[in-house]
Parts: C-alpha cells; structure tokens; sequence
C-alpha cells in the first residue's frame, strides 16, 4: 500500500504545529525524528508538500542538486543528498557574518533532515502481500475453450492434487456417492455458461465433470470472510473484502483477478480460484460492486445437493450471472435478494452513488433481511462477517468488532482505498486463514486491487 504506515491525520497535525515552533536551538526536529524511524512511517505526496509549504523561500537549500524556488511557485523536493547540508550543521550562507541569516538556515536545514529522515523511512519494505496473477477471459469465445489460456499459467500436475486435495477433505463422502454417478447428467442439470467452461477445465485438467462439480461445491461450503460497504463524507462508496478459506497453502497460488471480455472491453471483472467458475468477489464497472460471505444454516450439504438437482443457482454462480446482467445498483440488489440458491449467503453490495451499500441476508428461498447504509443516520458503513447482523457473534470468532471498531477511529472522512485496506489487515479481521483482500469502488473501477495475504 502506498501510504500502509503513515501517521493519523491528528498525529501529522501536531507534528507540523512542532516544526512551525520549533527554534533553531532547540532539538524537537530531532525528538520527532527518532519515533518516526521507529515507526517506519512512509513519506507520502500528503506529507511532503505540508513540509515544504512549512520552508520560507529563501530557506531552500541551494547548491549542488537543489535550486531556489521563487514565492508563489510550485515547490519541488531537491535531489538529496546533494541537496542536503550534513545532518547538524547548517546550510552554506553567502552571508556567514549574519547570525540571522545563520540561524534561518540552521532552522531550514533542520526541516530538510525531517524531510530527508520521513523520505528514508518510505524505503521500508512494504508488507509481503503480493498481486495475483491478472487474466482475461474473453466471453466471445465458446465456453468450453475460454478458460484455456489461462491454465497455460499453471501445472497441470498441480491443479489436479489440489483438486484431489480439497474434493477428499472437505466433500462429505455420501455426496461423491450421489454426483458422481449422475456426472453424465450435470451438463444438462447446470446452466450456461457455467455448464461448457466447468466442462472445458474438466477436459483440458484430465478429471471428471463431477469430480469439477464437487470442486465448485466444497468452495461454496466454508466460505469465511469480512466485508464491508462504507461511504466517505463525500458520497464516494468504497468496498473491501477478506476472504479465509482452509487450503491457504493451495489456495494462495491459484488465486487469480480474472478481467471477462466481451467486444474487447471488460464487461466485468472478479477475483477466484483458478478451476472455481464462480465469483466470490466483483465488480462491475461504473455500475456495482459485490461480494458474499457465507452464512450458516445448519446441514449444508443435504439442502444444497436438493437443491442445485432442483435447478437453484450455487451462490458464486448468482454473483457472477449478476455482474454478467444487472444494469445498476438497484437491479443487482432485486436480482441477489430474489433468485432461489442452493445455500444461504450474504451478499454484499456496493454502488457508485451516496447511500448505494446494502447487506443482503439471504435465505436459499428469498431475502431474510436488507441492511442498507443510512449515512444521514451516522451509519455511513456496514460490517458483515459470518453471522446475522442483529445477532452477537461468537466471541471465538469476533472479526466483526475489531473492524467496527477499526472503521470508527479511521472516521468517514478518512476512508479510502488504503485506509480501508488496513482496516482489513486488522487482526483478528486478518487471520492465518486469509487467503486474499480485495478493494474496490464501481465508480472508480481502475482501482480494483487484490492482495494474497502472505503476511498473516
């Protein structure tokens, strides 16, 4: 993150009332500085301009590297070190018999060691998280060949022992007895295009389709995540998800942002695990945002089994068909509150206007409840894990305090990309089961970033 370490906007304040009166012989240039390098806070464009309106023009360092910017020009950072004078001495004067003139430079040349110490402190490594691979899927293909380029990115021989790995521990045996021997059927069971690409990764992968479709159900089981939907004292709505899952180990190198193409434009776009053709997280441009948390409700995998043979979508699947469909905010909150599915959910919506932010609490048959944001009513985000809202949840697995509690001192005029990002990495918010975090605004749809939490 660009600005992952940088001090509150209170904590700036007062360190910029410090050097406004701070005295040339005092030391709370460097009282301050040595925090800060124990802090490792990051130089950002917020900080360095506040520094430097702080420098009178005629205390610019001048010499090798720098040169002297006239009032009402727009200051620029001078090349250091050799703008730098020596740390404690005070920079060359032309006019070195003026004590005024000495101690203005001294002051200024104090400012400049702020400056450089907050510039060495940005060195510091940024948390190890790294971007997933970024892929397209092109919709104007046929669906069992779209897929195809983007395995050439992975080890066959891989793939097929997660899948193995993932079918064996987490699908209940009876249900391999019930999909298996009606694999030949699946195809004609699932809707398009979910039928043809599962179909095309089954083949190109060497398993069977109901091997493919046991894989999509054990992600649509245990999905345990962190979303939130929050709007800033601007109206912006900003969206950000973790998703924990088991399997980190497998997981965290098959997680891959996927941009779907059609007419050679993105027409929506997600992150997922390569082999799963559903979308716990996406987004779609200057419309929406969305992403789905699980929600319990107690012997799963009889009523999910009755119900995708009765034709219900799988939840990934309605997000996805969603982004694929719905024209607005509005739609796509009718469209995930009333489409029968196979299991029950949370979704999570994000849209690009003030007050567009729902949590939709959903039953397989319809919606239980809807959680807007009321931002004239102080709500101005929505927190939702695992458990109903209006319940308490377990004190095992609290994410959901931590977070609000996160969100109300980074304060609504605060929020952002990056603030909700650390937000999200707020343990235990972030745990060793994050596999992935997910940022995003629909208004802003070239902001659309995905961390693999390597630093759990």
């Amino acid at each position: 993150m660009g600005c992952g370490c940088l001090p509150s906007p209170p904590v700036l304040d007062c360190l910029f009332q410090t050097i406004r009166q701070t005295q040339p012989q005092g030391n709370a240039i460097q009282t301050l500085t040595a925090p800060l390098l124990l802090r490792s806070f990051r130089c950002t464009t917020l900080v360095v301009p506040r520094i430097l309106s702080l420098v009178p023009p005629d205390l610019t360092p001048r010499g090798q590297g720098a040169a002297a910017v006239p009032r009402g020009d727009r200051r620029h950072v001078p090349a250091f070190p050799l703008g730098l004078p020596p740390v404690g001495r005070a920079a060359p004067s032309t006019a070195a018999g003026s004590g005024a003139m000495r101690r203005a430079a001294a002051r200024g040349s104090q400012l400049w060691e702020l400056l450089a110490l907050l510039c060495w402190a940005a060195a510091a490594p940024a948390p190890p998280s790294a971007a997933p691979l970024l892929c397209n899927v092109s919709l104007d293909s046929p669906a069992e060949e779209r897929w195809l380029p983007v395995l050439r990115h992975f080890d066959p021989a891989f793939l097929r022992a997660a899948v193995a790995r993932v079918i064996d521990e987490r699908v209940p045996k009876w249900v391999h007895e019930v999909i298996r021997p009606i694999a030949a059927e699946l195809e004609f069971l699932m809707p398009q295009p979910f039928a043809g690409e599962m179909l095309g990764l089954c083949r190109a992968l060497g398993i069977s389709l109901g091997d493919g479709v046991l894989l999509n159900f054990a992600y649509e089981s245990t999905a345990f995540c962190t979303s939130i939907v929050a709007q800033d004292d601007k109206g912006n709505i900003y969206h950000g998800r973790n998703l924990d899952y088991d399997f980190v180990d497998i997981l965290s190198k098959i997680t891959i942002d996927v941009q779907f193409i059609k007419n050679r434009q993105i027409a929506y776009q997600g992150t997922t695990f390569l082999g799963y053709v559903g979308l716990w997280t996406g987004q779609s441009p200057h419309k929406f945002t969305i992403s789905g948390d699980e929600r319990a409700g107690g012997r799963w995998w009889e009523n999910a089994i009755a119900a995708f043979l009765n034709r219900n979508y799988p939840v990934s699947w309605l997000v996805r068909d969603t982004l694929s469909r719905a024209e607005d905010f509005q739609s796509a909150v009718l469209r995930l509150a009333g489409i029968p599915i196979i299991a029950e959910v949370y979704y999570i919506v994000g849209g690009v206007s003030p007050k567009e932010g729902m949590v939709i609490t959903r039953n397989r048959r319809g919606p239980a409840d809807l959680w807007p944001l009321d931002p004239l009513g102080g709500a101005w985000f929505r927190v939702e894990t695992n458990y109903d809202h209006w319940t308490t949840p377990p004190p095992f697995d609290d994410r959901r305090t931590p977070a609000i509690k996160a969100l109300n001192a980074t304060g609504q005029h605060n929020i952002n990309f990056d603030t909700l990002f650390k937000v999200l990495s707020v343990k235990p918010v972030l745990n060793n089961n994050t596999v992935y975090t997910t940022v995003m605004s629909a208004a802003l749809p070239d902001k659309y970033q995905t961390w693999i939490r390597t630093d759990t």
